[in-house]
């Protein structure tokens, strides 16, 4: 089944040039899971087209809807996109949805009480947990997640985590786990962490993925249908290169991404060895959390 977009959201073309189709009309009599996209991440077409294939990858009819939080200015998007694509908050809470996906942010280094939408990002994630079935929070957001509902909280890592690293299951039990090998790689891109020895503090988390070189992967609590992931199983296989390239370019002092590149080359092009985990976490996700229907 397809996956429903906003009318001419670029991602369109960019995945049909890569054989994937995404539509914008729904069918009379189709009721597609509601999966709300709360983007937060700098460059926004980067994103939306990284979850869009995603979600495309499943049998299920999905419409994704693309969020902003209200009276927000963007350096890295045009306003006429922002505009065009994506609703505000306030104008979707009286409603219900099946799903969210609420992304990181380039705000990491920031104390989360002084980041300026904070309230509003607070708000969204009280709202969520009796209007959302099930939610996925990513990298910062997963970690801005940890600690406004549980009070975990975020330290600086000695320089960015940027690369490709293997996770082990440690624990298999939950069918959004289906087809994933117990190592498996998930892609990272990040200057803080979460740690295990806090979140062991807090009864109604379980860490479900760790990694030797990342720490804390993917936690859930014990009775919610929510998964905080610290990686980026979602990035397509050129997202590491778009941010290393980026950063080269803005004369940052980063590093080339770890156990990424083919024979650790640029010039080869990316190993997407995080491919298969990343599209049977999504298609678990909404097969097994989302779809109640």
């Amino acid at each position: 089944m397809p996956l429903y977009v906003p009318q001419n959201l670029p991602a369109i073309k960019e995945l049909a040039a890569q054989g994937i189709k995404i539509y914008s009309d729904i069918p009379q009599g189709v009721k597609p899971l509601r999966i709300l996209l709360l983007n937060l991440m700098p460059i926004k077409q980067v994103t939306e087209s990284d979850i869009a294939r995603q979600l495309s990858k499943t049998d299920l009819p999905v419409e994704l809807i693309l969020v902003k939080i209200r009276g927000q200015k963007y350096k890295n998007t045009s306003q006429e996109h922002m505009d065009m694509f994506y609703r505000n908050f306030d104008e979707l809470a009286s409603k219900q949805y099946e799903g969210m996906i609420v992304t990181g942010a380039p705000v990491e280094r920031i104390p989360f009480e002084d980041v300026r939408y904070w309230k509003q990002l607070t708000e969204i994630f009280d709202w969520s947990r009796t209007e959302i079935g099930s939610a996925v929070y990513l990298c910062w957001g997963a970690q801005v997640g940890l600690y406004h509902h549980y009070g975990v909280p975020k330290y600086d890592l000695p320089k960015k985590l940027f690369g490709v690293y293997k996770q082990e299951l440690m624990k298999q039990n939950l069918p959004i786990f289906r087809d994933i090998p117990s190592v498996f790689n998930m892609p990272n891109s990040r200057y803080t962490e979460v740690r295990k020895s806090d979140i062991d503090k807090v009864d109604d988390l379980e860490i479900f993925a760790w990694g030797a070189e990342s720490g804390v992967g993917i936690v859930k609590p014990k009775n919610r249908s929510e998964f905080f992931v610290m990686g980026h199983l979602e990035y397509s296989p050129t997202t590491l290169d778009i941010e290393y390239r980026r950063d080269l370019d803005r004369g940052l002092d980063i590093d080339m991404p770890e156990n990424y590149y083919v024979d650790n080359n640029p010039d080869k092009g990316p190993d997407y060895s995080w491919r298969k985990p990343a599209d049977a976490f999504y298609s678990n996700w909404l097969n097994y959390y989302v779809n109640k229907k």
